[in-house]
């Protein structure tokens, strides 16, 4: 298998060790040496699709891509809008507009603005999320600049941010090519990752994962521990449909 040139193959082989690697995913002392051992997720576009799907069924792996767009975007919006001039800030602001205005589902872009002493300003948390690197420049080097190793991110490369080529899933200090080319399919494919290897959401970010597993996916409702903001917001998006971006639903929780 890690010689097949032929992605069916390899995918089909994949899915007769998937429950060799659902055990692994449960077993501190082998999780991380899951890419050791099965490293086609470094060159196969769809496999951390396929263990996701064989995870949780078909119906869960499609509620993202399914329902943000038509059911939680705009009460994203409208939530932050909520927010008083002086509680949204610069930054807020700016992400209210380019998610009103954005074509695409919302594109990651950097906002830069003050900084809320005691809080992370959207720009910081974004940067736990997803980090841009301009085309034509070594991932090797980037990779290779990492000092946490389980930590997940997305690299986006391309010629600008508002311009990006491809994403890559960052974890172990290797670069797992995502296979959609925009930013809503490239973050339903880090999120999944947690699944697939057995990797903690960053702490950074715990508020969002969160709501995304239980409100979005609705895996583990009620096993998982939620903060009353998440639990808030739950009660919200049960009693509103909408549509949003994932940078503003960083900022709200």
């Amino acid at each position: 298998m890690k010689h097949s040139s032929d992605e069916e193959t390899v995918k089909q082989k994949m899915k007769l060790t998937f429950e060799y690697r659902k055990k692994m995913t449960h077993d501190p002392s082998k999780c991380s040496t899951i890419l050791t051992e099965f490293p086609r997720f470094l060159d196969v576009k769809g496999l951390i699709e396929q263990d996701f799907v064989l995870l949780f069924g078909e119906g869960t792996s499609a509620k993202f891509l399914g329902r943000w767009p038509t059911t939680f975007k705009q009460n994203i919006i409208m939530l932050s809008k909520t927010l008083s001039k002086a509680t949204q800030g610069a930054e807020l602001q700016e992400l209210i507009q380019m998610a009103e205005s954005a074509v695409d589902e919302g594109a990651d872009t950097n906002a830069d603005g003050r900084k809320r002493p005691g809080k992370m300003s959207p720009s910081q948390a974004e940067q736990h999320l997803v980090i841009f690197q301009k085309a034509g420049t070594s991932i090797q080097e980037h990779l290779d600049a990492i000092d946490q190793r389980r930590q997940t991110y997305l690299l986006a490369v391309g010629t600008r941010k508002s311009s990006i080529h491809a994403y890559f899933i960052i974890l172990d200090k290797r670069a797992l090519p995502c296979k959609s080319t925009s930013s809503l399919g490239a973050f339903n494919e880090l999120f999944k990752t947690h699944f697939v290897f057995g990797t903690a959401y960053n702490t950074m970010l715990l508020n969002m994962y969160t709501f995304i597993q239980t409100t979005v996916y609705n895996i583990d409702i009620g096993k998982v521990k939620e903060t009353p903001r998440v639990a808030e917001l739950m009660i919200c998006f049960v009693c509103h449909a909408s549509h949003g971006s994932t940078n503003l639903l960083v900022r709200h929780l």
